[in-house]
C-alpha cells in the first residue's frame, strides 16, 4: 500500500474490517520481503522498515477502536 493513503487519519477513517484486511496484506507482504532479503531479492530495503511502521500504526488504532468499544 502506498505511505500516502495510510496516514494515521486515513487509517482512523477506516471500519474495523478495512483494517484487519489492510494489516493481514502487511503482514504478508513483510514476511516476502524478509524472505526474499535473507536470499538476496529485495530492491527496495528500506520498504521493510516502512512496512513495520504501517503496521504499528493499523495495530494501534485498530487497539484504539477496540478500546472505545469497550
Amino acid at each position: 500500500m502506498s505511505n500516502k493513503k495510510n496516514n494515521a487519519s486515513a487509517i482512523r477513517e477506516m471500519t474495523p474490517e478495512e483494517l484487519s484486511k489492510t494489516l493481514r496484506e502487511d503482514r504478508e507482504e513483510l514476511l516476502s520481503l524478509r524472505l526474499r532479503k535473507n536470499t538476496g531479492q529485495v530492491d527496495n530495503p528500506a520498504r521493510i522498515r516502512t512496512l513495520r511502521r504501517e503496521i504499528a500504526r493499523l495495530e494501534t488504532v485498530a487497539r484504539e477502536k477496540q478500546n472505545a468499544v469497550r
